[in-house]
């Protein structure tokens, strides 16, 4: 399974009421509810949830909106697929420039997961691959749905060379005696093995991916936020700062001019 599925990349914007609150739907791939101090993100192209800039672009504002809000996140996919990572289309037609740009962005989106003011917890509701398993990486707390999915990176097993970000966001995470395994080896896990590996805590029928991922970010949300922010940014700060020294000199170097 390829790390990004073409899709299109619609761009029209559509405002309306979400049963659950009153914020609205801000992009046709993304809408944003809201659930008390939790703001449900939910992404869904039709297709395979693959990284673009439109997608980018969409989870920025909607992260935005949460911070404003200071909400916690969920994060949700569509069924079957969480995400199957960056648009290869966009990086074999719009040329290395584009193509540094929407990785760049990508590893900022983790970067700013990973630090978002509130916790973050990721409804993996299918296959989530590359990108899609770095987006995991960066949560706080990852409820995998059960099924015949596939997690994890194969960027090796495609002919790329894996990335510094992902690297380490992989390093801390993933045990020692797998690391090289799910990084090096390209080695890919069903969501059962995920939860050995590091990428998921724990999985539960698809049918409860989403309550179980609700509840664990409301119950996160009601902890003492400044101890709780405080701690994670002291126990992530050698990985995201040493990812963020790193970051575009290792970009540039992958998609020379």
């Amino acid at each position: 399974m390829p790390i990004g599925w073409i899709l299109p990349t619609p761009s029209s914007i559509i405002m309306h009421k979400d049963k659950l609150n009153t914020e609205p739907i801000m992009t046709e791939i993304l809408k944003y509810e809201s659930a008390g101090d939790v703001a449900v993100l939910r992404l869904d192209d039709g297709k395979a949830n693959a990284i673009s800039p439109t997608v980018l672009e969409a989870l920025n504002a909607a992260l935005d909106q949460a911070e404003e809000a200071r909400q916690a996140i969920v994060l949700v996919g569509r069924p079957g697929k969480f995400s199957a990572g960056f648009d290869l289309g966009v990086m074999r037609e719009g040329g290395p420039e584009k193509a540094q740009q929407m990785v760049l962005g990508g590893a900022r989106l983790a970067l700013r997961l990973a630090r978002h003011p509130g916790p973050v917890v990721i409804a993996c509701t299918g296959h989530a691959l590359a990108m899609g398993g770095v987006l995991l990486l960066a949560s706080d707390l990852r409820i995998g749905a059960q099924g015949p999915f596939k997690i994890g990176f194969n960027e090796v097993a495609i002919g790329m060379t894996t990335p510094i970000f992902l690297l380490e966001f992989a390093r801390e995470r993933i045990p020692t005696r797998h690391f090289q395994r799910s990084t090096v080896q390209a080695q890919i896990y069903t969501p059962d093995e995920a939860v050995e590996t590091g990428f998921l805590d724990s999985v539960v029928e698809a049918d409860q991916v989403f309550d179980v991922a609700l509840g664990e970010a409301q119950r996160l949300a009601k902890l003492p936020r400044g101890p709780y922010l405080k701690t994670r940014a002291l126990a992530l700060a050698k990985t995201l700062d040493l990812i963020e020294e790193t970051l575009d000199a290792d970009l540039a170097k992958a998609f020379p001019a």
